[in-house]
């Protein structure tokens, strides 16, 4: 299997690449910086969006006929929820939409057969702005992101309940992808929180303070695994390598 990051290619061997007889799929991991608790690191849903490419070229390697690589992550987004909090950094989605609009032109400009932009960062406006690339470029690119119903029901309860904001779901992703990543003391005897975002959200509640998330998390972190962790990812994998397939026209 080649080289699975992008900026470890060197222009000789990308070219091989794109030479090659195999179409060239790159996947773009997207996140945030935003509050994760007082347990998981600011960067934590673009890590989670990395883990879940690393699986995903190894079972584009498996299927066939694509060949995968991991582009430079994007690591800023649309963060307004967690404002108030620190290391809240939140940019315009129309700035997000223009500045990956760019880079997937980029990277079709260069022979890059599809582009697939891989979003855990889960806040509706980052997820509109995201999509919104999607404009006219037809099957050159896609949106691999949970939020759609087709992938949510493959996720677990916490994830479905929507009470999943660095809880047992994100906390075992982060555990099994980034252990460094997560201050297991602190973790291990979180209260539950069983506040839905998405039930919040749908209600006109916009910010984790007013939802009344004091410590910028929700669900039940106390209770994440790394066994957890591993099936949620290979989970998320098999959302990228579907949406990717979808769009092209191959099988499933």
């Amino acid at each position: 299997m080649s080289e699975k990051f992008l900026a470890r290619h060197t222009t000789v061997t990308l070219r091989r690449l794109l030479d090659s007889k195999k179409p060239l799929v790159a996947l773009v991991p997207i996140g945030s910086t935003e509050p994760h608790g007082p347990h998981l690191g600011l960067g934590t849903d673009v890590v989670i969006s990395a883990a879940a490419c690393v699986r995903a070229t190894e079972l584009f390697a498996k299927k066939g006929p694509l060949t995968a690589v991991i582009a430079p992550a994007v690591s800023y987004g649309v963060t307004d929820c967690a404002q108030g909090f620190a290391g809240a950094v939140s940019i315009p989605p129309a700035v997000l939409t223009a500045y990956l609009s760019a880079i997937c032109d980029g990277l079709i400009a260069q022979g890059i057969r599809h582009v697939c932009l891989v979003n855990n960062h889960l806040e509706p406006a980052q997820d509109a702005a995201v999509r919104a690339v999607l404009g006219d470029r037809g099957n050159k690119i896609s949106v691999a992101c949970p939020l759609t119903r087709k992938w949510a029901k493959t996720l677990d309860a916490e994830f479905k309940s929507g009470a999943c904001h660095a809880g047992l779901y994100e906390t075992s992703i982060m555990m099994a992808a980034a252990p460094e990543m997560v201050d297991d003391a602190t973790r291990s005897v979180l209260e539950p929180v069983p506040i839905s975002l998405s039930k919040k959200l749908d209600a006109g509640i916009t910010t984790f303070a007013a939802m009344g998330m004091e410590l910028a998390y929700a669900g039940d972190p106390a209770s994440a695994s790394i066994e957890e962790g591993e099936r949620m990812i290979q989970r998320l994998a098999e959302m990228v390598v579907g949406e990717v397939r979808d769009s092209l026209g191959l099988s499933t």
